[in-house]
Protein backbone atom coordinates (compact mmCIF):
# COMPACT_ATOMS: atom_id res chain seq x y z
CA UNK A 1 0.00 0.00 0.00
CA UNK A 2 1.74 3.53 -0.38
CA UNK A 3 1.84 5.66 2.19
CA UNK A 4 -0.65 7.97 0.64
CA UNK A 5 -2.71 5.88 -0.29
CA UNK A 6 -2.95 3.94 4.21
CA UNK A 7 -2.93 7.84 5.35
CA UNK A 8 -6.82 8.30 3.44
CA UNK A 9 -7.66 5.88 5.12
CA UNK A 10 -7.73 7.49 8.31
CA UNK A 11 -10.23 10.27 6.66
CA UNK A 12 -12.27 7.97 5.00
CA UNK A 13 -13.16 5.82 7.89
CA UNK A 14 -13.22 8.53 9.86
CA UNK A 15 -14.93 11.39 8.43
CA UNK A 16 -15.75 10.59 4.93
CA UNK A 17 -18.37 13.18 4.15
CA UNK A 18 -16.22 15.97 5.18
CA UNK A 19 -13.38 14.76 3.48
CA UNK A 20 -15.40 14.34 0.28
CA UNK A 21 -16.52 18.10 0.48
CA UNK A 22 -13.21 19.47 1.28
CA UNK A 23 -11.23 16.94 -1.29
CA UNK A 24 -14.15 18.99 -4.21
CA UNK A 25 -13.56 21.90 -3.33
CA UNK A 26 -9.86 22.73 -2.69
CA UNK A 27 -9.61 23.95 -6.01
CA UNK A 28 -11.14 27.06 -5.12
CA UNK A 29 -8.91 29.67 -2.86
CA UNK A 30 -11.77 30.21 -0.64
CA UNK A 31 -15.51 29.11 -1.12
CA UNK A 32 -18.93 30.35 0.85
CA UNK A 33 -21.32 27.86 1.39
CA UNK A 34 -24.55 28.72 3.49
CA UNK A 35 -22.35 31.40 6.73
CA UNK A 36 -18.79 29.15 6.12
CA UNK A 37 -15.99 30.49 4.48
CA UNK A 38 -13.56 27.19 3.11
CA UNK A 39 -9.97 28.53 2.99
CA UNK A 40 -7.78 25.96 0.75
CA UNK A 41 -5.59 28.71 -0.27
CA UNK A 42 -2.48 29.39 1.39
CA UNK A 43 -2.25 33.25 1.34
CA UNK A 44 -5.93 33.37 2.10
CA UNK A 45 -5.16 31.06 4.94
CA UNK A 46 -2.29 33.51 6.14
CA UNK A 47 -4.51 36.12 5.86
CA UNK A 48 -7.83 34.90 7.84
CA UNK A 49 -5.12 34.03 10.43
CA UNK A 50 -3.42 37.31 10.71
CA UNK A 51 -5.21 39.88 9.31
CA UNK A 52 -8.93 38.98 9.75
CA UNK A 53 -10.36 40.26 13.56
CA UNK A 54 -11.26 37.00 14.87
CA UNK A 55 -14.29 36.45 17.60
CA UNK A 56 -12.03 33.79 19.79
CA UNK A 57 -14.96 33.04 22.03
CA UNK A 58 -17.33 32.03 19.29
CA UNK A 59 -18.70 28.69 20.11
CA UNK A 60 -16.95 26.21 17.86
CA UNK A 61 -13.71 27.78 17.93
CA UNK A 62 -10.78 26.46 19.95
CA UNK A 63 -11.40 29.69 22.28
CA UNK A 64 -15.05 28.70 22.65
CA UNK A 65 -13.72 25.20 23.38
CA UNK A 66 -11.10 26.11 26.15
CA UNK A 67 -13.71 28.57 27.92
CA UNK A 68 -16.86 25.29 27.74
CA UNK A 69 -13.88 23.28 29.24
CA UNK A 70 -12.34 25.64 32.07
CA UNK A 71 -13.17 28.77 31.66
CA UNK A 72 -11.58 31.89 30.29
CA UNK A 73 -8.00 32.52 30.40
CA UNK A 74 -6.76 29.64 28.41
CA UNK A 75 -4.45 31.25 25.52
CA UNK A 76 -6.55 30.30 22.96
CA UNK A 77 -9.10 32.87 23.98
CA UNK A 78 -7.29 36.00 24.64
CA UNK A 79 -6.07 39.24 23.22
CA UNK A 80 -4.03 41.97 23.91
CA UNK A 81 -1.92 42.50 27.00
CA UNK A 82 -3.57 39.07 28.39
CA UNK A 83 -2.60 37.20 25.36
CA UNK A 84 1.26 38.60 25.73
CA UNK A 85 1.18 37.93 29.38
CA UNK A 86 0.22 34.37 28.59
CA UNK A 87 2.13 33.28 25.88
CA UNK A 88 5.15 34.61 27.54
CA UNK A 89 4.63 32.11 30.22
CA UNK A 90 4.26 29.31 27.71
CA UNK A 91 7.15 30.17 25.57
CA UNK A 92 9.15 29.59 29.06
CA UNK A 93 7.78 25.98 29.08
CA UNK A 94 7.55 24.99 25.17
CA UNK A 95 10.80 26.86 24.42
CA UNK A 96 14.44 25.59 23.66
CA UNK A 97 15.22 25.46 27.39
CA UNK A 98 11.95 23.70 28.06
CA UNK A 99 12.00 21.36 25.32
CA UNK A 100 15.45 20.45 26.47
CA UNK A 101 14.15 19.79 29.97
CA UNK A 102 11.22 17.14 28.72
CA UNK A 103 13.56 15.67 26.39
CA UNK A 104 14.66 13.08 28.35
CA UNK A 105 11.14 12.09 29.62
CA UNK A 106 10.35 10.55 26.53
CA UNK A 107 13.94 8.95 25.65
CA UNK A 108 13.34 6.87 28.40
CA UNK A 109 10.11 5.86 27.18
CA UNK A 110 11.73 5.10 23.59
CA UNK A 111 14.86 3.24 25.56
CA UNK A 112 11.90 1.12 27.49
CA UNK A 113 9.79 0.37 24.70
CA UNK A 114 11.63 -0.46 21.82
CA UNK A 115 13.23 -3.58 22.95
CA UNK A 116 10.16 -5.47 21.72
CA UNK A 117 11.55 -5.10 18.33
CA UNK A 118 14.52 -6.25 19.05
CA UNK A 119 13.01 -9.36 20.51
CA UNK A 120 11.54 -9.46 17.28
CA UNK A 121 7.80 -8.84 18.18
CA UNK A 122 5.23 -5.94 17.40
CA UNK A 123 4.88 -2.52 18.93
CA UNK A 124 1.67 -1.33 18.34
CA UNK A 125 3.03 2.76 18.31
CA UNK A 126 -0.86 4.38 18.85
CA UNK A 127 -0.55 3.21 22.86
CA UNK A 128 3.27 4.21 22.25
CA UNK A 129 1.96 7.84 21.59
CA UNK A 130 -0.19 8.15 24.19
CA UNK A 131 2.27 6.96 26.35
CA UNK A 132 4.77 9.39 25.33
CA UNK A 133 2.11 12.36 25.18
CA UNK A 134 0.36 12.20 29.09
CA UNK A 135 4.17 11.52 30.35
CA UNK A 136 5.48 14.37 28.62
CA UNK A 137 2.13 16.37 29.28
CA UNK A 138 2.33 15.50 33.21
CA UNK A 139 6.07 16.97 33.34
CA UNK A 140 5.25 20.03 31.35
CA UNK A 141 2.30 20.76 33.96
CA UNK A 142 4.07 19.44 36.85
CA UNK A 143 1.91 16.57 37.86
CA UNK A 144 1.40 13.61 39.87
CA UNK A 145 -0.59 12.06 38.02
CA UNK A 146 -0.74 8.69 36.08
CA UNK A 147 0.13 9.44 32.73
CA UNK A 148 -2.04 7.36 31.21
CA UNK A 149 -5.17 8.55 32.91
CA UNK A 150 -4.10 11.73 31.60
CA UNK A 151 -3.96 10.95 27.92
CA UNK A 152 -7.34 9.11 27.89
CA UNK A 153 -9.00 12.31 29.96
CA UNK A 154 -7.62 14.64 27.66
CA UNK A 155 -8.23 12.52 24.44
CA UNK A 156 -11.91 11.86 25.63
CA UNK A 157 -12.46 15.52 26.95
CA UNK A 158 -11.46 17.11 23.22
CA UNK A 159 -14.11 13.97 21.71
CA UNK A 160 -16.78 14.73 23.43
CA UNK A 161 -16.26 18.65 23.12
CA UNK A 162 -16.38 17.88 19.18
CA UNK A 163 -19.38 15.68 19.04
CA UNK A 164 -21.18 17.86 21.36
CA UNK A 165 -20.92 21.07 18.35
CA UNK A 166 -22.52 18.35 16.13
CA UNK A 167 -25.99 19.22 14.80
CA UNK A 168 -28.75 16.37 15.63
CA UNK A 169 -30.99 14.49 18.09
CA UNK A 170 -28.23 13.56 20.53
CA UNK A 171 -26.87 17.25 21.22
CA UNK A 172 -28.01 17.76 24.78
CA UNK A 173 -26.91 13.87 25.87
CA UNK A 174 -23.38 14.92 24.00
CA UNK A 175 -22.90 17.74 26.02
CA UNK A 176 -23.59 16.49 29.53
CA UNK A 177 -21.05 14.12 27.93
CA UNK A 178 -18.85 16.80 27.02
CA UNK A 179 -19.10 18.12 31.00
CA UNK A 180 -18.43 15.17 32.24
CA UNK A 181 -15.05 14.35 30.61
CA UNK A 182 -14.08 17.65 31.36
CA UNK A 183 -14.75 17.63 34.89
CA UNK A 184 -12.48 14.34 35.08
CA UNK A 185 -9.39 16.09 33.10
CA UNK A 186 -10.38 19.19 35.40
CA UNK A 187 -9.98 16.88 38.69
CA UNK A 188 -6.10 15.35 37.06
CA UNK A 189 -4.42 18.74 36.21
CA UNK A 190 -5.62 20.99 39.05
CA UNK A 191 -8.41 19.52 41.37
CA UNK A 192 -8.28 22.66 43.73
CA UNK A 193 -8.14 25.53 41.90
CA UNK A 194 -10.71 25.55 39.00
CA UNK A 195 -9.96 29.16 38.11
CA UNK A 196 -6.06 28.34 37.11
CA UNK A 197 -6.96 25.27 35.31
CA UNK A 198 -7.91 26.83 31.72
CA UNK A 199 -4.68 26.90 30.97
CA UNK A 200 -3.56 23.50 32.22
CA UNK A 201 -6.44 21.73 30.34
CA UNK A 202 -6.09 23.21 27.14
CA UNK A 203 -2.10 22.73 26.91
CA UNK A 204 -2.58 18.98 27.84
CA UNK A 205 -5.88 18.67 25.14
CA UNK A 206 -3.61 19.93 22.86
CA UNK A 207 -0.53 18.58 23.60
CA UNK A 208 -1.99 14.91 23.79
CA UNK A 209 -4.37 14.77 20.89
CA UNK A 210 -1.59 16.41 18.42
CA UNK A 211 1.10 13.60 19.52
CA UNK A 212 -1.60 10.93 19.65
CA UNK A 213 -2.76 11.48 16.00
CA UNK A 214 0.77 13.03 14.50
CA UNK A 215 3.51 10.35 16.12
CA UNK A 216 1.76 7.15 14.03
CA UNK A 217 0.63 8.57 10.93
CA UNK A 218 4.04 9.65 10.41
CA UNK A 219 5.77 6.08 11.69
CA UNK A 220 3.23 4.34 9.05
CA UNK A 221 3.80 7.18 6.28
CA UNK A 222 7.98 6.27 7.14
CA UNK A 223 7.46 2.90 6.53
CA UNK A 224 5.51 2.88 3.71
CA UNK A 225 7.57 5.59 1.82
CA UNK A 226 11.05 3.97 3.06
CA UNK A 227 12.01 7.17 4.57
CA UNK A 228 14.08 5.49 7.20
CA UNK A 229 17.23 6.45 5.82
CA UNK A 230 16.07 10.49 6.62
CA UNK A 231 15.93 9.78 9.58
CA UNK A 232 19.03 11.79 11.15
CA UNK A 233 18.00 14.94 9.31
CA UNK A 234 15.45 17.31 11.18
CA UNK A 235 13.73 17.74 7.89
CA UNK A 236 11.86 14.09 8.01
CA UNK A 237 9.79 15.45 10.90
CA UNK A 238 9.15 18.42 9.32
CA UNK A 239 7.92 17.23 6.37
CA UNK A 240 5.80 14.23 7.58
CA UNK A 241 4.48 17.22 9.91
CA UNK A 242 3.77 19.22 7.04
CA UNK A 243 1.79 15.97 5.14
CA UNK A 244 -0.30 14.60 7.54
CA UNK A 245 -0.99 17.74 9.27
CA UNK A 246 -2.24 16.64 12.82
CA UNK A 247 -5.06 19.48 13.22
CA UNK A 248 -6.12 19.53 9.50
CA UNK A 249 -8.65 22.22 9.71
CA UNK A 250 -8.58 25.27 11.96
CA UNK A 251 -12.17 26.72 12.82
CA UNK A 252 -12.66 30.15 13.30
CA UNK A 253 -15.52 32.62 13.66
CA UNK A 254 -14.85 36.43 12.18
CA UNK A 255 -15.50 39.38 14.22
CA UNK A 256 -15.49 41.69 11.01
CA UNK A 257 -16.35 41.99 7.57
CA UNK A 258 -13.12 41.48 5.24
CA UNK A 259 -12.00 39.91 2.55
CA UNK A 260 -10.05 36.17 2.07
CA UNK A 261 -9.00 34.77 -0.91
CA UNK A 262 -11.67 36.81 -3.01
CA UNK A 263 -14.72 35.24 -0.62
CA UNK A 264 -16.63 38.41 1.17
CA UNK A 265 -16.31 37.34 4.75
CA UNK A 266 -19.07 38.98 6.71
CA UNK A 267 -18.85 39.34 11.00
CA UNK A 268 -20.05 36.18 12.43
CA UNK A 269 -19.25 34.34 9.77
CA UNK A 270 -17.58 30.62 10.34
CA UNK A 271 -14.54 30.02 8.55
CA UNK A 272 -12.96 26.39 8.20
CA UNK A 273 -8.88 26.94 7.56
CA UNK A 274 -7.78 23.99 5.30
CA UNK A 275 -4.50 23.82 7.04
CA UNK A 276 -3.52 20.60 5.11
CA UNK A 277 -4.00 22.47 1.81
CA UNK A 278 -2.34 25.77 2.91
CA UNK A 279 0.65 23.77 3.44
CA UNK A 280 0.29 21.45 0.02
CA UNK A 281 -0.20 18.26 2.05
CA UNK A 282 -2.80 16.76 -0.35
CA UNK A 283 -0.15 17.90 -3.47
CA UNK A 284 3.29 16.91 -2.63
CA UNK A 285 4.74 14.25 -0.68
CA UNK A 286 7.53 14.26 1.91
CA UNK A 287 10.81 15.02 0.33
CA UNK A 288 13.44 15.08 3.18
CA UNK A 289 16.17 16.19 0.63
CA UNK A 290 14.57 18.92 -0.57
CA UNK A 291 11.81 19.98 2.12
CA UNK A 292 8.87 22.93 1.36
CA UNK A 293 9.95 26.20 2.86
CA UNK A 294 9.78 26.69 6.59
CA UNK A 295 6.94 29.44 5.91
CA UNK A 296 4.90 26.73 3.87
CA UNK A 297 5.78 23.79 6.77
CA UNK A 298 4.72 25.97 9.44
CA UNK A 299 1.34 26.64 8.20
CA UNK A 300 0.37 23.58 10.25
CA UNK A 301 0.61 25.11 13.42
CA UNK A 302 -1.33 27.96 12.24
CA UNK A 303 0.28 31.50 11.49
CA UNK A 304 0.40 34.86 13.41
CA UNK A 305 0.57 35.69 17.14
CA UNK A 306 -1.84 32.73 17.67
CA UNK A 307 0.54 29.90 16.12
CA UNK A 308 0.71 27.32 17.97
CA UNK A 309 3.74 27.70 20.54
CA UNK A 310 4.23 23.34 21.02
CA UNK A 311 5.78 23.19 17.82
CA UNK A 312 9.04 23.28 18.46
CA UNK A 313 7.76 19.97 21.27
CA UNK A 314 6.04 18.68 17.94
CA UNK A 315 8.89 18.63 15.95
CA UNK A 316 11.64 17.68 18.60
CA UNK A 317 9.55 14.51 19.65
CA UNK A 318 8.98 13.25 16.33
CA UNK A 319 12.38 13.42 15.28
CA UNK A 320 13.10 11.14 18.06
CA UNK A 321 10.97 8.48 17.63
CA UNK A 322 11.84 8.21 14.20
CA UNK A 323 15.33 8.43 14.54
CA UNK A 324 14.81 5.86 17.69
CA UNK A 325 12.54 3.54 15.25
CA UNK A 326 15.23 3.73 12.24
CA UNK A 327 17.67 1.39 12.77
CA UNK A 328 14.85 -1.54 12.83
CA UNK A 329 13.73 0.03 9.49
CA UNK A 330 10.05 -1.60 10.65
CA UNK A 331 7.29 -2.14 8.57
CA UNK A 332 3.52 -1.78 9.44
CA UNK A 333 2.03 -5.17 9.57
CA UNK A 334 -1.83 -4.09 10.76
CA UNK A 335 -3.47 -0.59 10.49
CA UNK A 336 -7.11 0.69 12.09
CA UNK A 337 -8.49 4.10 11.96
CA UNK A 338 -9.96 5.87 14.59
CA UNK A 339 -13.60 6.46 13.94
CA UNK A 340 -14.45 8.31 17.19
CA UNK A 341 -10.92 10.76 17.04
CA UNK A 342 -11.02 14.09 18.00
CA UNK A 343 -8.61 14.49 15.07
CA UNK A 344 -7.78 12.22 11.96
CA UNK A 345 -5.74 9.26 13.81
CA UNK A 346 -4.76 5.74 13.94
CA UNK A 347 -6.49 3.69 16.36
CA UNK A 348 -4.05 0.76 16.27
CA UNK A 349 -0.55 0.85 14.31
CA UNK A 350 1.74 -2.44 14.64
CA UNK A 351 5.24 -2.65 13.16
CA UNK A 352 7.63 -5.18 13.26
CA UNK A 353 11.25 -5.02 12.46
CA UNK A 354 12.82 -5.74 9.15
CA UNK A 355 16.40 -5.70 10.30
CA UNK A 356 17.93 -5.96 13.79
CA UNK A 357 20.25 -2.98 14.51
CA UNK A 358 24.16 -4.31 15.84
CA UNK A 359 24.56 -4.22 19.39
CA UNK A 360 26.89 -1.91 21.02
CA UNK A 361 29.77 -4.20 22.23
CA UNK A 362 30.05 -4.12 25.99
CA UNK A 363 26.88 -2.28 26.49
CA UNK A 364 22.74 -2.86 26.26
CA UNK A 365 21.17 -3.57 23.08
CA UNK A 366 20.10 -0.30 21.57
CA UNK A 367 20.30 0.74 18.13
CA UNK A 368 23.73 2.56 16.88
CA UNK A 369 23.04 3.37 13.31
CA UNK A 370 25.27 6.41 13.30
CA UNK A 371 25.56 9.47 14.91
CA UNK A 372 22.90 10.68 16.13
CA UNK A 373 20.60 7.99 15.67
CA UNK A 374 21.17 6.04 19.03
CA UNK A 375 19.05 6.03 21.74
CA UNK A 376 20.10 5.63 25.51
CA UNK A 377 24.34 6.18 26.02
CA UNK A 378 23.80 5.73 22.47
CA UNK A 379 23.04 9.20 22.05
CA UNK A 380 20.06 11.07 20.28
CA UNK A 381 20.17 13.29 17.15
CA UNK A 382 19.78 17.00 17.09
CA UNK A 383 16.88 18.60 15.45
CA UNK A 384 16.03 21.87 14.07
CA UNK A 385 14.81 22.89 17.26
CA UNK A 386 18.58 23.20 18.37
CA UNK A 387 17.52 21.50 21.41
CA UNK A 388 20.77 19.77 23.00
CA UNK A 389 20.52 15.94 22.56
CA UNK A 390 20.25 14.02 25.69
CA UNK A 391 22.50 11.32 26.59
CA UNK A 392 20.96 10.47 30.02
CA UNK A 393 19.58 6.99 30.69
CA UNK A 394 16.73 6.62 33.14
CA UNK A 395 15.89 3.28 34.78
CA UNK A 396 13.43 0.92 33.14
CA UNK A 397 9.91 1.95 33.04
CA UNK A 398 7.27 -0.09 34.33
CA UNK A 399 5.17 -1.96 31.44
CA UNK A 400 2.87 -0.17 29.63
CA UNK A 401 -0.45 0.35 30.22
CA UNK A 402 -3.44 0.84 26.88
CA UNK A 403 -5.47 3.47 27.36
CA UNK A 404 -9.55 3.13 27.94
CA UNK A 405 -11.19 2.00 25.25
CA UNK A 406 -14.15 3.67 23.90
CA UNK A 407 -12.95 6.94 23.48
CA UNK A 408 -14.80 9.48 22.08
CA UNK A 409 -14.04 11.47 20.42
CA UNK A 410 -14.39 13.82 16.90
CA UNK A 411 -13.46 16.53 14.09
CA UNK A 412 -10.92 17.46 11.49
CA UNK A 413 -10.36 16.18 8.04
CA UNK A 414 -8.24 15.20 5.33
Amino acid sequence: MSARGRDRRVYLRSHPVLFALLAATRHRRALRIGSTVLVHDREAYRTALTRVPLDRTAEGTTGGAAGELAGRGALFDQHGEDHRDTRRDTADLLGAAGVARLRPVWTALLDARLPALAAGGRLDVVPLAAEIAGTTAAALLDLGVDPLDLASAAQEAAAAAARAHLPGPGRRRATRSAEAHAARLLDLVAPARRDEAGLAAMLAVAAVNTTVAAIPRAVAWACDAGLWEHASSPALADELLRVTAPTPLLPRVAAADAEVGGCPVRAGDRMLLIARHAAGAHRDDPCPSNPAPPPTSQLVFGAGPHACPGARLARTQLADVLAALAPYRPAVTRARADRRAALPSWRSLAVRATTQPTPRVGGPHHPTAGPGLGVGQAGRPSSSTGAPASTTRTAPLPAPRRPAEGRERRAGER
